[in-house]
């Protein structure tokens, strides 16, 4: 029984990962993620330099380059001096990014209750070796 229980959240994690790029064991960050904690950084400041990105957003020097050359290139953020500023397609990602941070959490409940009832059903009806229905 405990076999099964830990295969099925095997299942749901690896589901989540793959629908919403979000590693749930919380060792990586998804590259929307980290995106965010860049702009998020930037966002309402007068010009950041990498060294308070880099600290704010908890990103490796290697990490932090990479990432701030896809928004430069994207054209969410602009480079002057050294500074980084977040544009008005930076402003309107990160607002689309709440919005979606918001639903992918009220999903992410949803599908806890379900896999929460799908175990109480299993618990009221074991299967005593009578097929292998799923």
């Amino acid at each position: 029984m405990r076999i099964k229980h830990l295969a099925g959240s095997f299942v749901k994690n690896c589901a989540r990962f793959y629908f919403f790029g979000v590693n749930e064991m919380g060792k990586h960050r998804s590259r929307l993620k980290i995106l965010e904690a860049i702009l998020s950084v930037i966002n309402g400041n007068e010009g950041v330099k990498k060294t308070q990105i880099m600290y704010k957003a908890y990103l490796s020097y290697k990490l932090l380059i990479r990432y701030l050359n896809d928004v430069v290139d994207a054209g969410l953020v602009t480079c002057d001096d050294n500074c980084y500023m977040l544009t008005e397609k930076g402003e309107k990602f990160l607002a689309r990014f709440g919005e979606y941070s918001r639903f992918h959490e009220s999903v992410e409940k949803q599908l806890n209750h379900i896999e929460d009832e799908r175990a109480a059903l299993k618990e009221m009806c074991p299967n005593n070796g009578a097929g292998n229905a799923k």
